[in-house]
């Protein structure tokens, strides 16, 4: 991997508040983490960190522990935090402070572990920015002045190799290296610096959105007749492909409109009550 110039092509990570998948505890959102390590083997101590919400928030300082085992013994993280409440947007506040800080490589996990994560915010702040976005990345191999080289990944352990232009917003995958522990020392050492001046903004979307229990649906399986163990492996694993599916070209928003509420029909996704 090469490191790119800290002048040229200064790298900042987002983080966010997680919780533990079984206790629940608050802690590193897993992919976050996973995007603070990305950038620590890209850029070392000169990693700047971002995070828009409470000083308050517990896993700030297990990100700074994070800024240990560096070149630099002396290392402090230091994180920039742009001060907002649950009801405010953090899209504005975000892109107006990258706007200003000259950066042109960010990383961010794929989606938030708490809150409303959807994943779209790395999505709504490339097209805030202006700049191209990646998702699901593995690792990133080389960063140039104007270029950056990463491996994208794939369904079936597959990776691409994708080679995308300055400045850009890249998503980390679950499959990427590891995030180191977090240290107690670096974690204590670490500035946390509040950004004054920003106004953030009401979420006026998520007021309108209705809320209700998700329905877990059954998954189809596939039947495999064969007694072989071998067999029954290989179609477990084997990438499904369609069948019976039609190409719709041509057609008028009414038709596409009827020949999607007519498939959802027939995969009892919706019925008439809900249309």
């Amino acid at each position: 991997m090469t490191p790119p110039d800290a002048a040229a092509c200064p790298v900042v990570a987002l983080v966010s508040s997680g919780h533990h998948p079984v206790s629940g505890r608050p802690g590193r959102a897993r992919e976050d983490a996973r995007a603070v390590e990305m950038g620590l083997t890209l850029a070392g101590a000169r990693l700047q960190l971002v995070h828009a919400g409470n000083a308050e928030e517990p896993a700030l300082r297990d990100y700074l522990g994070m800024y240990h085992g560096l070149d630099d013994s002396a290392a402090q993280g230091e994180l920039a935090l742009l001060p907002m409440t649950t009801a405010d947007d953090a899209v504005p506040l975000l892109a107006t402070w990258l706007a200003n800080s000259g950066c042109r490589l960010v990383l961010a996990g794929q989606r938030a572990e708490c809150g409303e994560g959807s994943g779209l915010l790395p999505y709504l702040l490339a097209e805030r920015l202006g700049w191209t976005i990646v998702s699901g990345a593995a690792t990133i191999e080389r960063v140039g002045a104007d270029r950056v080289t990463l491996l994208q990944v794939l369904p079936q352990g597959q990776r691409r190799r994708l080679e995308v232009s300055l400045p850009c917003l890249i998503t980390v995958d679950a499959l990427a290296p590891p995030p180191r522990q977090s240290a107690f020392g670096p974690a204590r050492r670490g500035r946390i610096h509040v950004v004054d001046g920003l106004t953030a903004e009401e979420d006026s979307a998520s007021g309108e959105w209705q809320w209700q229990p998700a329905r877990a649906r059954p998954k189809r399986l596939k039947v495999v007749k064969s007694g072989n163990a071998r067999d029954r492996f290989r179609a477990a694993a084997a990438k499904s492909s369609a069948a019976g599916g039609q190409v719709l070209t041509d057609l008028t928003p009414e038709q596409a409109a009827d020949r999607l509420i007519a498939y959802l029909r027939e995969e009892k996704i919706l019925n008439d009550e809900m249309s």
